[in-house]
């Protein structure tokens, strides 16, 4: 079977990959490392130098910001499972993430550029592979974030006015005139823009899984959620000083290895506890976790309740409704008999 991943250079993504190799079932699985700039991946390509003989792999050039991108790795995937070169799809990872701060930035389409990389081209990632899932036991799996919710106490005092994210349309998240630039000049209007992305993957979870179990054949795949905390990693990168050197290259390394050992689930955890949880909510199954567990969200690895604006249902018919429109899915493209 396939594992995919995408955001396979990132810190997170690059633990992911050497937990895989490292694990024998896992590292018999081919591999396919999809990251923004494939030849300038050095931390993926020295991860993956270590790998055994047994682990066949490809690392593709994926920018998620360009649904033509998303489209080209999904077709050639597609192809590849169809003519039987790779086995079909068991775990699709959906890892990698945008944030910026203080700045913003567009699309070519005219999309806010954190809605696109975190949420909207994964949608469309997602609709396409369909085609080339285990339709038994194949799971997708989304990396969320405590900060989806702005309720969350993890996520400080945030302003009445940012408490609810969607009202009665998507406009002004996808078009980034929600906690824009211009509404506030410190670093938490691309904070929050970050939130609202990823509460656009958790209502994805819903509502793919809903689409998911009407499917006459699709049925059988899951899709689930993974909180993985926060730990040391390049994220950060577009942030403010205080938070790119002193937080995370700083305070968290110090304390997560202590953090975590204190309270396993708690806001900041290492990598290694992380990746092992991402790939607990890929393949593992027990007491918390069935051997399909759809439209579940997991903080690490203990089942949580979604937020009540991510299980809304008329919010998340209206995100789906018009993430179709914004990605001009058309007939043919995916697998998902209801993907209108």
């Amino acid at each position: 079977m396939t594992i995919v991943l995408t955001g396979a250079n990132g810190g997170l993504g690059v633990s992911i990959v050497s937990n895989i190799i490292l694990t024998p079932e896992l590292a018999v699985r081919h591999g396919v490392y999809t990251a923004r700039n494939a030849n300038a991946a050095t931390a993926l390509h020295g991860a993956l130098k270590v790998a055994p003989a047994s682990h066949s792999h490809e690392v593709r050039s994926l920018d998620l910001s360009r649904l033509a991108d998303v489209r080209k790795v999904a077709t050639a995937v597609n192809a590849r499972v169809a003519a039987g070169e790779i086995p079909p799809i068991r775990a699709l990872i959906l890892n990698a993430g945008y944030v910026e701060y203080s700045t913003q930035h567009w699309t070519e389409d005219g999309l806010d550029m954190s809605f696109v990389s975190n949420y909207l081209g994964h949608w469309l990632l997602t609709l396409m592979l369909l085609l080339s899932m285990d339709r038994e036991m194949g799971r997708i799996v989304v990396l969320s974030s405590w900060t989806y919710d702005p309720n969350d106490k993890r996520s400080g005092l945030i302003p009445e006015q940012w408490k609810t994210i969607f009202q009665d349309s998507t406009e002004p998240i996808a078009r980034g005139t929600w906690s824009s630039s211009s509404d506030d000049p410190s670093w938490r209007v691309g904070f929050r823009r970050y939130g609202a992305s990823k509460l656009c993957l958790v209502m994805m979870i819903g509502e793919l899984q809903r689409r998911l179990c009407g499917d006459p054949i699709l049925s059988g795949i899951s899709i689930l959620g993974v909180d993985p905390g926060a730990f040391s990693s390049d994220v950060a990168r577009r942030s403010p000083w205080p938070i790119r050197i002193l937080l995370y290259q700083i305070i968290i390394p110090a304390l997560a290895g202590l953090m975590t050992w204190l309270q396993p689930n708690g806001t900041f955890r290492t990598q290694a506890k992380a990746s092992e949880d991402v790939l607990h909510a890929a393949f593992g199954c027990g007491p918390q976790l069935s051997e399909r567990p759809q439209g579940l969200y997991l903080d690490g690895k203990v089942p949580r309740e979604m937020s009540a604006e991510a299980k809304d249902v008329k919010k998340r018919d209206m995100l789906w409704r018009d993430s179709v429109r914004y990605a001009q899915l058309e007939e043919g493209e995916t697998a998902l008999v209801d993907w209108r």
